[in-house]
């Protein structure tokens, strides 16, 4: 499939070329690939160590149907003499899986061949490439990093019980699958890069290299400034201001975020929004309506401009979280960022990011500690300023261009 700006065959220039296989969909319009805006952020970070990539992802869609949200035309981005993309098939399903699987080995082996440097990001069972590509390289004799930024195979078996009968049965198997493939294709990697503590943890002892990274796509502007910061910490009194980002999904806690609220209405005055579309949008915004919460709590759906919602959480007196799954959201440091600390339900991932300042608060995965927890911050503001100034000092060094340049400098060592 040829797309203006993207070669078929192009001729590689001397010198470093990165190939990365990623989950991350491609999608096909106006006879150009488009990618989400933050997948696209990397590649430009890449491209500031690397001097070519290749791109392996899978294609979404073909034709002129509409795109969806934040997406951004690749070949509009990167000149098209500095990246390759090959567009794989999504086969998520075991017959699928097994009868595009030759073509894909194909492609793949033939961009290991071409790289210099290899990073393979890994999650799931039937389709996913990266774990592919690992079995590929190790074949080959050759060097490769794994990316992680959850622990996909527990994502998967929390998953399942949204499911009964076979489809239940068929997921957790799945899960199981995963959870092997996970372990099979670190073990062969010559570098682990797991993103967030939950997923070191999860993966380390199965790595010869294992490095805890982090991963963000917010530059130095996205910092809160030190005015904006004085004068957040000078505020006194008015309703607490409560923020969360994400997807509207029974992994990000939707359920027990509303229900921390619900147990705060009677005890404190607080307005709460929630930015992120998702599958549980709908539901949500009627269960507000029946909870008679509604000039209190909001789901105004996606924010796409990212100024503003950096804007709208450092204006927020904490950014309030309820993850159900060992998984890293980039908004959790987004936050921090931006002065707003997290407060939520605890895992090592939240606890290793605030562990130098202590720019949050962590409870057991229980709305009514985590709205214990809240109530105390509105009634000591002198403790909530310093945590804005604490959650700030956590952020400060979790900037996109200094984590891509570390993780370019592991993967280079190769």
């Amino acid at each position: 499939m040829k797309m203006a700006g993207v070669s078929e065959t192009p001729v590689l220039t001397s010198g470093t070329t990165l190939l990365l296989v990623i989950p991350a969909q491609l999608h096909a319009s106006g006879g150009r690939l488009w990618l989400d805006r933050q997948a696209c952020s990397g590649l430009r970070h890449w491209l500031d160590h690397f001097d070519r990539l290749i791109l392996c992802a899978p294609l979404a869609r073909r034709g002129e149907e509409p795109l969806p949200e934040g997406m951004d035309d690749l070949a509009a981005l990167i000149p098209a003499e500095r990246i390759d993309v090959h567009p794989l098939p999504i086969a998520w399903t075991p017959l699928r899986c097994l009868r595009v699987l030759p073509s894909v080995r194909r492609v793949l082996a033939a961009q290991i061949h071409r790289a210099t440097h290899c990073q393979f990001a890994i999650g799931g069972s039937w389709g996913d490439w990266g774990a592919l590509a690992a079995i590929l390289a190790a074949r080959l004799g050759r060097p490769f990093a794994i990316w992680t930024d959850r622990v996909e195979s527990q994502v998967m078996r929390f998953q399942a019980r949204e499911h009964d009968g076979p489809q239940r049965f068929y997921r957790r198997f799945n899960a199981w699958l995963a959870e092997r493939l996970e372990r099979f294709v670190i073990r062969r990697a010559a570098l682990g890069l797991f993103h967030g503590m939950d997923c070191y943890r999860a993966y380390a002892r199965f790595s010869l290299a294992p490095q805890l990274v982090h991963d963000v796509h917010v530059g130095p502007e996205g910092r809160i400034t030190p005015a904006a910061l004085r004068t957040k910490s000078a505020r006194a009194g008015g309703p607490l201001r409560i923020v969360y980002a994400g997807r509207v999904h029974a992994d990000k806690g939707p359920q027990d975020w509303l229900e921390t609220l619900g147990q705060l209405a009677g005890r404190i005055d607080f307005t709460a929004s929630w930015f992120g579309d998702g599958p549980l949008l709908a539901a949500m915004r009627r269960e507000v309506a029946e909870r008679g919460l509604a000039d209190r709590i909001a789901f105004p759906g996606n924010l796409d401009d990212h100024a503003a919602l950096l804007a709208a959480m450092a204006d927020a007196d904490i950014f309030l979280f309820c993850h159900q799954t060992p998984e890293s959201p980039r908004c959790l440091v987004e936050a921090l960022l931006s002065g707003a600390p997290i407060v939520g339900y605890g895992s090592a991932y939240p606890a290793e990011l605030i562990e130098a300042h202590g720019g949050g608060v962590l409870t057991s995965h229980d709305p009514a500690a985590l709205a214990a927890a809240v109530t105390q911050l509105a009634c000591d503001r002198d403790r909530l300023a310093a945590l804005y100034r604490a959650a700030a000092a956590d952020g400060f060094p979790m900037i996109d261009s200094a984590l891509f340049a570390r993780r370019a400098a592991l993967i280079g060592r190769l």
